[in-house]
């Protein structure tokens, strides 16, 4: 059995996807806190065992040896959140609850982290142990510290298989529960169909023009696949405890930083429409904690094995827009 937590969420239950339709895994838990009205339909297109409250999966798990592998996708992810207890329990404590189950039990463990731990981007993105990044918000804190914590473990209190993703600006079908925080993407789609044109930010920092702050939009189901890869190297070479050596932490992006006008434009494009942009100021519960460029370093993932051609943004938000915004059942 796979554990998923966070399955009922965007990049989880794409995960849960890529199980059921590419792997023909149906053996799933399905992990979550449901707290926004429409985000059960990211689970009615798949197939899973049983369905459990977050506060529900440690009693499911004492005494259990049936799982197989922990792939840990459930946080708080809004990197608007001021309540930092909020982040230390749901971000760290439960993560270290979880991974001293699986180091416990010798079950893999995979994890998600975030592009957000690089803060500004001053100290680069090359999914390094530095104690030189510094995050911008409480968010971003709580995965650099989860990761640190991981990186600090010794092998013997280590679960026998892990690895942790640095997801990027992640954009794609079972977003829409997120509200704000969905992608640029998804809102393009809905402010462009309702309004005839898409607001972006101003350029507010020296050589920044409006709208070209850049990001590295990565596709959800290549993160799926990710995910799905390091797994199955997991089950397929049935280590000896603690010798596998793909643990670590890893970017999970393109490594082809982007602009906003380009993702919005690719949007509208998309839908078949001429692109139309106005550009707002930014608010001001973002200024000084937004980053104006981020890019994978994906030299590591690749000598670890995964060599799949990663999305283009072209090719992505084709797919998201005309295979899934502009149906009837947007979800995958």
């Amino acid at each position: 059995m796979i554990v998923i937590t966070g399955g009922a969420g965007m990049i989880g239950s794409m995960i849960a996807w890529h199980l059921n339709t590419k792997l023909g895994r149906d053996d799933l838990m399905i992990v979550d806190h449901i707290t926004q009205d429409a985000q059960w339909q990211n689970l009615v297109h798949r197939h899973y065992v049983e369905y459990l409250d977050r506060d529900q999966l440690f009693d499911f798990l004492e005494g259990n040896d049936d799982v197989t592998a922990v792939i840990h996708m459930g946080a708080i992810s809004a990197t608007t959140e001021r309540d930092f207890n909020k982040l230390v329990e749901a971000n760290i404590h439960y993560s270290q609850d979880l991974w001293s189950w699986c180091a416990e039990n010798d079950v893999p463990f995979f994890y998600a982290s975030s592009a957000a731990t690089y803060g500004d981007g001053s100290a680069g993105y090359d999914d390094a142990n530095s104690d030189k990044l510094r995050p911008l918000n409480g968010y971003g804190y709580s995965k650099h510290f989860f990761d640190q914590w991981v990186l600090r473990q010794t092998p013997e209190s280590s679960p026998p298989v892990w690895a942790g993703f640095k997801f990027f600006n992640v954009y794609g079908p079972n977003e829409y529960h997120k509200e704000r925080m969905a992608s640029v993407a998804f809102h393009t789609f809905n402010q462009f169909s309702e309004t005839g044109t898409m607001k972006l930010f101003k350029g507010t920092k020296a050589g920044v023009k409006d709208g070209e702050q850049l990001r590295d939009f990565v596709y959800v189901k290549d993160c799926a696949n990710i995910v799905a890869h390091f797994f199955s190297a997991a089950l397929t070479k049935k280590p000896a405890h603690h010798s596998i050596n793909i643990n670590g932490i890893y970017n999970i992006g393109t490594g082809q930083a982007r602009t906003f006008k380009d993702l919005a434009t690719n949007v509208m494009e998309s839908m078949g429409k001429a692109p139309h942009i106005t550009y707002i100021d930014m608010p001001a519960d973002l200024q000084g904690k937004y980053q104006y460029f981020t890019e994978a370093n994906m030299a590591k993932l690749r000598k670890a094995g995964y060599n799949t051609p990663m999305t283009s943004l072209e090719d992505g938000v084709k797919d998201y827009v005309q295979n899934y915004l502009m149906q009837d059942d947007s979800y995958c």
